[in-house]
């Protein structure tokens, strides 16, 4: 499912790692010292002085974690730590309140922040998407609410929007379009939420406090109105046993992923190595392999990390925000790939749920689908590399479905239903780790370059087969195993004694 193009990454204490050990292995061989090629010319803007005392430079090629954990790290810190003590007082204090609390306060942070110009642009989004809502119509609300996105990621209106913004510094852009794009978000799915209201409307007051949170408002994740607004109105703040407990052991294992990226951005070169094709055409095709699996690792733990920290805040307030993605090493599938479960969660809602249904028709899914991945184009700004994203996407959750539709026809599944669970699923097994690396491949252009992505699927499936084709599919085929068996032994948990079947035969042998 769709995802935006900042926020993602890799923590070593999830259960897929021990698939993610194997890639790790075949990715340390890339090169015997990558400080040795950390004065490459085409290193010299991506690679930075880091550890001094160890002699290692770090890559710096990802903006927003530099952002968040270097540069404006004390920034971040005061502005949230802030918000948690303010909102802990008048929690004790006026529970009733306290949602009004988290507007004013994210008003004020947005207010010192970015200027009361971007502060009346937000509140005239709000103010727009308000008077549709109260039409309580679906098709308004998101013909609006398509508009005013679009008025921040097409020209000339971007850029008209964006003059209006007084000041310069360096974290101004991503703050414009961070704040204006989750703020239009979530401006829709109150306009929708409305529509869902039998009597009456919900007040301009009640939007101003949802989308004015401030842990939220820059950076997401996007929490649907409907949940907002019975959470943060909900006066009964009891927590439930052992909750402080699990926030502060999610807490240190955010901590400790930090710690672990910071390692990797100073002995291997994840980010930095794909932009030299020079010398990615050297690397070995398990190398190139590792190199591909490892940039998605690492998009996968950058979202956990930062969407983790906001969410302990968010917890603290007495919220259940959405959580972090699924580990990439944990997808085989389209219909679980995503790296912002909230943007997740918001399209499901609003758009493929909606429309798909229960996504087994195929004409269905395919305008579903459609639907979803155009939002999603214009959320993460067009461009030639999101098209092609978004196609390839687009593509591989229809095909999932047809695949599906084509096995459910007799010769196959009459052959399917008389072999055993455990051969039925290395059959499928086989397929998915192939559908494994067209995740893989059909989400690093977006992180690297189409001509990285092109590179790595040559050498793969053309220059690299049979040998190192067939070697890292059976790879990949072990650990989709390793996911399978673990989610059927959950499945067995959650429901211990499955029904028999009626007709009294024996069960299915594993």
């Amino acid at each position: 499912m769709p995802k935006t193009k900042l926020l993602k990454a890799w923590i070593p204490q999830h259960r897929g790692f021990t698939v993610s050990c194997h890639y790790l292995k075949l990715f340390c061989i890339i090169d015997k010292t990558p400080q040795h090629n950390a004065n490459r010319k085409s290193f010299k803007e991506s690679v930075k002085p880091g550890w001094h005392y160890f002699g290692r430079k770090m890559d710096a090629a990802d903006f927003e974690w530099v952002m968040w954990f270097t540069t404006f790290r004390n920034h971040i810190l005061f502005a949230l730590v802030g918000h948690v003590i303010f909102a802990k007082i008048f929690s004790l204090v006026a529970p009733k309140h306290r949602s009004l609390v988290f507007g004013v306060y994210g008003g004020l942070a947005v207010l010192v922040t970015m200027g009361w110009t971007f502060l009346a642009l937000v509140l005239s989004h709000c103010i727009i998407l308000y008077s549709v809502a109260i039409f309580k119509s679906k098709w308004m609300c998101f013909a609006a609410g398509l508009c005013t996105l679009a008025s921040i990621k097409l020209e000339p209106f971007n850029s008209w929007q964006e003059a209006l913004v007084t000041g310069s510094f360096s974290l101004q852009d991503i703050l414009f379009y961070g704040g204006c794009g989750f703020s239009i978000m979530r401006c829709m799915s109150f306009a929708l939420e409305n529509c869902e209201k039998k009597e009456g409307n919900y007040t301009f007051s009640d939007l101003v406090k949802y989308n004015f949170y401030l842990p939220f408002f820059f950076f997401g994740p996007i929490m649907t109105f409907d949940r907002f607004h019975a959470q943060a109105n909900n006066t009964q703040l009891i927590r439930k046993e052992r909750e402080m407990w699990n926030i502060t052991t999610k807490a240190l294992l955010h901590l400790g992923g930090i710690l672990v990226v910071d390692v990797f951005f100073h002995y291997l070169y994840i980010l930095t190595i794909p932009s030299d094709m020079k010398l990615v055409a050297k690397l070995s095709d398990w190398s190139l392999a590792g190199l591909a699996y490892s940039n998605l690792v690492y998009d996968w733990v950058k979202s956990a990390v930062m969407f983790g920290v906001i969410n302990t805040v968010a917890m603290l307030d007495h919220l259940d925000p959405p959580q972090p993605p699924k580990c990439i090493t944990m997808l085989y599938v389209f219909a679980e790939t995503h790296f912002d479960r909230g943007i997740n969660d918001w399209l499901c809602k609003y758009v493929y749920d909606y429309i798909g249904g229960n996504h087994d028709q195929i004409f269905k899914e395919l305008l579903a689908t459609i639907c979803t991945f155009g939002i999603t184009t214009l959320w993460l700004g067009p461009c030639e590399l999101v098209y092609i994203w978004s196609f390839f996407n687009c593509f591989g959750l229809n095909f999932e479905l047809w695949v599906a539709k084509f096995f459910s026809l007799p010769p196959l599944s009459t052959i399917e239903s008389a072999m055993g669970e455990a051969m039925s699923r290395r059959i499928r097994g086989l397929f998915n780790a192939a559908n494994f690396w067209a995740i893989v491949l059909y989400n690093v252009l977006s992180l690297n370059s189409l001509e990285f992505a092109k590179m790595v699927g040559r050498r793969l499936i053309f220059k690299g087969f049979p040998l190192s084709t067939l070697s890292v599919l059976l790879v990949t085929y072990c650990g989709v195993q390793l996911v399978k068996e673990r989610e059927r032994q959950q499945a067995l948990l959650e429901d211990p004694e499955p029904a028999k079947p009626v007709d009294g035969g024996k069960e299915k042998a594993e």
